[in-house]
């Protein structure tokens, strides 16, 4: 049995026993979950969602990391792109974002730094979507030209 094969199975028992958590979680009824009496049963479900989500994440994180030892170019390629994108939100930070102390509508206060990070995060996110599309824009014209 190859990988692929055993990985389809493992994503079928995996939805499976989903539907089967999501079944009873609703069959339980928001009323019995908001007395407290079926909190042992759904924390329970919840556990082993966490399980699952937290070996889902792992096994992505592996065969991620080892794909990318195995491959130098992929590794080269991806360190390249991670190094960019850190340049960029170094950017964001440091030269675009500013910080200003705002009360917010709960009556807190959003201290200077937390604001600068917001800004920063917000001009990441701009930059990024002008980058994409231009890409786009520039790949989708050359491709135009080319026929």
């Amino acid at each position: 049995m190859d990988l692929q094969k055993l990985l389809k199975i493992v994503a079928a028992v995996v939805g499976l026993l989903s539907i089967a958590f999501l079944v009873t979680i609703i069959s339980k009824g928001d009323d019995v979950i908001k007395a407290g009496d079926g909190v042992a049963s759904v924390g329970a479900f919840m556990y082993v969602a966490y399980f699952i989500l937290a070996a889902a994440v792992v096994s992505v994180v592996f065969f991620t990391l080892s794909n990318l030892i195995s491959n130098a170019a992929s590794l080269k390629n991806t360190l390249i792109a991670i190094g960019a994108f850190t340049l960029l939100a170094i950017i964001c930070y440091f030269v675009f974002a500013s910080g200003v102390e705002t009360m917010l509508k709960d009556g807190t206060m959003l201290s200077v730094a937390q604001s600068k990070l917001v800004g920063a995060g917000l001009y990441l996110f701009y930059s990024l979507a002008v980058v994409a599309g231009g890409t786009m824009l520039f790949f989708g014209v050359k491709k135009s030209l080319n026929k």
